[in-house]
């Protein structure tokens, strides 16, 4: 047996140590998106305040965010806020209701006030299971040309927004 083979063991010891180490500076909640780069999906949904419905046409035409919000998720009610701040900049927002109470959702808005272009009841979950949506609050930055550029998960708020507004600030160059 040659003698360069007994070092095989401590190689793959190593190799595999350099990947736990560097598994250990992971964030395990940065899940990359399948959508990035890739038409919005095809949906028709009603929205929150009235009997009407919308389509994937409605959201063409301007850069925006697309949120993920529910009146159950408590990081949706500290992100609301600066949600509302962002669209009185001008900032576009859709918003997706995932699985919610639809009279609770409604005096929410009411309530904490309305960031939102407009709101669908995504009551049933499908469009929020076609984005892959893990857990709300979620929000796409989704391009003129409904291109989804960007998935950011959790809050977004004033402390993350510096690192954020750089996506939101190319799908304005994109245009």
């Amino acid at each position: 047996m040659k003698r360069w083979m007994l070092f095989i063991p401590f190689i793959i010891f190593f190799l595999l140590g350099v990947l736990l180490w560097r598994g250990l500076y992971l964030d395990p909640k940065d899940i990359p998106s399948a959508l990035i780069d890739k038409p919005f999906p095809e949906f028709e949904l009603p929205i929150l305040l009235s009997d009407e419905n919308k389509t994937k046409a409605d959201i063409l035409g301007q850069p925006l965010l697309i949120n993920v919000w529910g009146t159950w998720c408590v990081s949706c009610k500290v992100e609301h806020p600066f949600l509302v701040d962002l669209s009185q900049q001008g900032i576009a927002i859709m918003g997706i209701n995932y699985k919610d109470d639809n009279d609770a959702a409604r005096r929410w808005l009411k309530d904490l006030g309305d960031p939102y272009i407009f709101s669908v009841d995504d009551e049933d979950g499908t469009l929020s299971m076609d984005l892959g949506v893990t857990g709300a609050p979620e929000t796409f930055f989704v391009d003129a040309k409904g291109i989804v550029r960007y998935r950011h998960q959790g809050p977004i708020t004033a402390s993350n927004w510096d690192k954020i507004k750089p996506h939101y600030d190319a799908l304005n160059e994109e245009q």
